[in-house]
C-alpha cells in the first residue's frame, strides 16, 4: 500500500516523528524528524506547523489536518 508517499499524510509525518516524547514543541519536532532523516516534503509539512506543544500524535495530527484545511474553515 502506498499511503503516505510523499510526505502529505499525518500518517507519514508522525511515522518521522517515532521516539518523540511528549509534550513537545515545534522545534522538538523538527530535531526528531531530521533526527529520522525525514525527506523534505515532511520536514516541509512538520515546520509549517503551529508554533505550540503537543501533548501527543493525536494533537499533532489535528493540527496537521487544520493546516491543510487553511485558516477560517469550519
Amino acid at each position: 500500500m502506498t499511503r503516505g508517499l510523499g510526505g502529505h499524510s499525518p500518517a507519514n509525518v508522525t511515522h518521522h516523528l517515532k521516539g518523540i516524547h511528549f509534550p513537545a514543541d515545534k522545534k522538538a519536532l523538527v530535531k526528531q524528524a531530521r533526527q529520522n532523516k525525514a525527506p523534505p516534503e515532511v520536514m516541509e509539512e512538520i515546520e509549517a506547523m503551529p508554533e505550540q506543544d503537543y501533548a501527543s500524535v493525536a494533537e499533532i495530527m489535528k493540527a496537521f489536518g487544520q493546516q491543510k484545511e487553511g485558516p477560517d474553515r469550519g
